[in-house]
């Protein structure tokens, strides 16, 4: 196995036709949820992938603070049916949040986690904010990944 964190203009087209047929495979066939999943994030997020030679075991995006949020975004962390329960998403998330921490120090990192997998990632540190709603059909929880660098304060304007 081998690890890449790769931007939109980095992936091959062979890369982006894996990751696209992965979440398709997971979130809209095996969750039988039909969502819009291109949502015009992939093109400024970095890509995190997991492959065994030229098959993709997991993968997942990460996405800069926005300017109405200091805070990263973790998304679309998905693992092949086939390699679930060995400890890979785990890893994969593990490897996301240090990605975000060092890419943007002082951001938090906020997940839409699915709600039936909130002890899985507060195991990984990541802590619920607010009440279940629902995405696309599915009950999910707002999840806050903190960051133990202070953001700087904005001087008081004059």
């Amino acid at each position: 196995m081998h690890w890449q964190a790769l931007t939109f203009s980095q992936l091959s087209r062979e890369q982006l036709y894996a990751i696209l047929r992965l979440r398709q495979e997971v979130f809209v066939v095996e969750q039988n949820c039909v969502f819009q999943d291109l949502d015009n994030l992939d093109q400024g997020a970095t890509h995190m992938l997991c492959l065994e030679g030229e098959r993709l075991l997991a993968y997942q995006r990460c996405i800069a603070p926005g300017s109405n949020s200091h805070d990263s975004l973790l998304g679309r962390i998905v693992v092949c049916p086939g390699m679930r329960n060995k400890q890979l998403g785990r890893e994969l998330v593990q490897r996301g949040i240090e990605h975000n921490l060092l890419r943007w120090p002082g951001s938090d990192i906020r997940i839409s986690a699915q709600a039936h997998l909130q002890r899985f990632y507060a195991a990984l540190g990541f802590a619920s904010e607010g009440g279940e709603y629902l995405e696309d059909g599915i009950p999910h929880q707002q999840m806050r990944y903190r960051s133990t660098v202070t953001q700087p304060e904005l001087p008081a304007e004059k």
